[in-house]
């Protein structure tokens, strides 16, 4: 598996990144399942996995770390990514009005501690604010972002869902580089390529990473869009990837030059082997934009 150096960071990820957030969703949240799925992953290479706070409606993190406490060992095999600042209106936080973000630094210091804590670990590998929060005083949030490395509870940070001014804005509060912008992009949803986001993120050293790489699930639906592409995608399964449709969806992303990270997030350890074969997809220019014309139903300007 191709590994990742995340820029001004000594941070290492794998290129493809193990989402944990359906962990909770799983009718097995047993220890051993949970290991399980950990173990299939380790396997294809597959050292990087994806939390957030509130995943599982704040179940992920805890039912991820049981089988960091059953077996301490794991925890030099793998990176750790955290997100936090979405508060959820939920029956953990019966008193909460309304979901809202918060980017204070007392929130976001509650909430590493309690990832550390609930995943059995005393430090995360990268922290990343996970949305934009029209609140945010960048000042106080920087600071919090900057006193967290510095005291080693987390070795790197970043941003999630953020446009251009907004990471730029917390960036010129920090003293650390932010390394990496995790962002919607899939074959389906294609307007970070077009809009400038990706080509920023470059210009500012950000690595990306792509959330919902499957369209959340689209690119197997019935709209137009994901009828159009999928035949394609399944001629590239077919002649490169054994017939699976999304290891075609992840490489198209692979085969960008701005080195995406893909976040993958299926329950099904049969569909977690098998997963590292996407890195061994070459799919040319034409193919590319063969796929992004049908995707969009008209051919580029």
């Amino acid at each position: 598996m191709q590994r990742i150096h995340l820029p001004n960071t000594d941070v290492e990820l794998s290129r493809l990144v193990y989402g944990v957030w359906r962990l909770a969703d799983d009718q097995d949240t047993s220890v051993g399942h949970v290991r399980a799925k950990i173990d299939a992953a380790l396997a294809e290479g597959i050292t990087t996995f994806d939390h957030a706070d509130i995943y599982g409606n704040y179940e992920c993190e805890a039912l991820f770390g049981t089988a960091l406490a059953a077996d301490p060992s794991l925890r030099d095999k793998m990176e750790l990514v955290s997100k936090c600042d979405i508060a959820l209106a939920t029956d953990k936080f019966p008193n909460r009005r309304v979901k809202y973000y918060d980017t204070s630094a007392d929130y976001i210091q509650t909430s590493v501690e309690n990832s550390l804590r609930h995943m059995h670990t005393d430090h995360l590998d990268l922290l990343l604010i996970h949305r934009p929060d029209p609140l945010m005083n960048a000042a106080e949030t920087g600071a919090a972002l900057d006193a967290l490395i510095d005291s080693g509870k987390t070795r790197a940070v970043g941003v999630s869902n953020f446009g251009v001014h907004e990471w730029r804005l917390l960036q010129a509060n920090m003293k650390h580089r932010l390394c990496i912008n995790q962002i919607e992009m899939s074959v389906l949803e294609r307007s970070a390529f077009t809009d400038g986001t990706l080509a920023a993120m470059q210009l500012d050293q950000l690595q990306a990473m792509a959330w919902s790489p499957l369209a959340g699930g689209q690119i197997f639906g019935s709209d137009a869009a994901a009828k159009r592409v999928r035949p394609l995608l399944e001629d590239v399964a077919q002649s490169k990837a054994q017939g699976r449709v999304d290891l075609a969806a992840f490489a198209w992303l692979l085969a960008h030059p701005a080195g995406i990270l893909p976040v993958v997030g299926t329950n099904n350890i049969k569909r977690i082997k098998g997963l590292a074969q996407a890195m061994d997809i070459t799919i040319d220019r034409e193919t590319w934009f063969e796929i992004w014309t049908a995707a969009a139903g008209q051919e580029v300007p």
